[in-house]
């Protein structure tokens, strides 16, 4: 088909869903499903960094100073793709920002693979940082879902995505053994076998929304702003480009994720240390990742309920308390350290769902996805931060040190929020 009349074709496609409410109903409903499928296979790539990430670079570089490198490198990728895709996502959409995204983080990882065959700790590092872009792509999916969305719905939205991101999530650092023995039959170092999965979860994510999120909701609700059609979505004037929201919120989920990351990326390599084996380590990890995305239904609604600045205090409270359990856990102690890491992704499920909320509700159509691609980068930095100062913390203190630091940190939420008016945020 003529590039031009394709073109002119989506156009009218999209003019058509910018005039009716009704069909942008429709279209929210079929954006939450697609996204659901896209998440379901991104958090299976997700996982796979997160579960032996530093112990790849552990073995590779040969020391335990540079194990937080890995979580620190997809992160700046992260950052990089979160800038990148907002932006893109801006002018030409979720579809092609998220879709193309997802498929450069499914390359990184058959650039991990490679690397770890080939013994490149060059070659590694490049690829952690293309890595990246799949995170930020699977981060930045819980926004698609609230283009469309009512103003009371819209934390609920963002967490419709996100908790089926537990699927592929939960199901990742649970088959590390299984991957890894494939890898090894296939003559591939057995920590990268988990990025094997990683590659082909990625890529069809992408495949996902590039074949499915048609039309996209993001133009059709640009569209319908400007043909000045009321739209599902639209929020109130008083709402409308508040900085103060867009800050507050950034700042929530900042903190949060700068605790999450400095204690989830030295959980494997102090339970490495203690002779737990990969099997255990991918256990614990599995409920960390359980507990970051499958209350996330529940904490929507939450948000929506009871509001965002309530349930963000909450998520300081609840990091608090995963640093102490982290920190008091005896090493040989699954369960506690099932808990430990459980309350730590509860925490930062919180703090993402209602700063989310707060961004989205600060934010217009002609702006949002710029925005939100900008937050993103403030927060995966802020986990680079977290992974490169956690393996330091480590290498020169010890893990419980770190777990006590963490908690301290996500206390700083409680006088960040305690001057709101509430009705600023909700």
């Amino acid at each position: 088909m003529n590039p031009t009349k394709a073109l002119s074709k989506q156009q009218a496609l999209i003019d058509r869903y910018a005039q009716s409410p009704e069909k942008q109903r429709q279209l929210y409903r079929r954006t939450l499903v697609t996204v659901i499928f896209s998440q379901i296979f991104g958090g299976a790539g997700l996982a796979a960094g997160v579960t032996v990430g530093a112990l790849l670079a552990q073995d590779m570089l040969g020391t335990d100073n540079f194990t937080g490198v890995p979580t620190a490198l997809f992160t700046l990728g992260s950052a990089a793709a979160a800038f990148g895709i907002g932006r893109f996502s801006q002018k030409y959409g979720r579809r092609l920002g998220l879709g193309l995204g997802f498929v450069a983080g499914g390359l990184g990882a058959i650039g991990i693979v490679l690397a770890a065959v080939m013994g490149s700790a060059a070659l590694l590092l490049v690829s952690l940082l293309v890595y990246g872009a799949g995170t930020a792509s699977n981060l930045q999916a819980r926004y698609a879902g609230t283009d469309l969305a009512e103003p009371r719905q819209r934390a609920t939205a963002a967490s419709m995505a996100m908790v089926f991101t537990t699927i592929g999530a939960v199901a990742g650092p649970n088959l590390v053994g299984v991957m890894g023995d494939v890898a090894v039959s296939m003559q591939i170092p057995r920590l990268a076998g988990p990025f094997v999965l990683a590659a082909a979860a990625y890529l069809l994510a992408g495949a996902t929304l590039l074949l499915f999120l048609r039309p996209d909701p993001l133009l059709v609700a640009k569209a319908a702003a400007l043909r000045h059609v009321p739209q599902a979505g639209t929020p109130p004037a008083a709402a409308q480009g508040s900085r103060r929201g867009v800050t507050i919120g950034a700042w929530v989920m900042i903190l949060t994720q700068i605790v999450m990351v400095a204690i989830m990326t030295m959980t494997p390599v102090h339970m490495r240390h203690h002779s737990h084996g990969l099997a255990e380590v991918g256990l614990v990890i599995g409920f960390h990742i359980g507990a970051m995305y499958l209350p996330s239904l529940i904490t929507g609604m939450l948000v929506d309920k009871i509001g965002r600045t309530a349930m963000a205090a909450a998520s300081g409270v609840t990091l608090l308390l995963a640093g102490i359990t982290a920190a008091l856990a005896p090493a040989d102690s699954m369960f506690m350290l099932i808990v430990a890491l459980s309350l730590l992704g509860l925490g930062w499920n919180f703090g993402l769902i209602s700063g989310t909320a707060m961004v989205v509700d600060a934010t217009t159509t002609a702006n949002r996805a710029k925005v939100q691609g900008s937050v993103d980068v403030l927060i995966a930095l802020a986990g680079a931060s977290g992974g490169i100062l956690s393996g330091v913390v480590v290498a020169y203190s010890s893990y419980a040190a770190l777990s006590y630091a963490g908690g301290l940190v996500a206390l700083l939420l409680l006088p960040l929020l305690l001057g709101l008016r509430p009705k600023s945020i909700r």
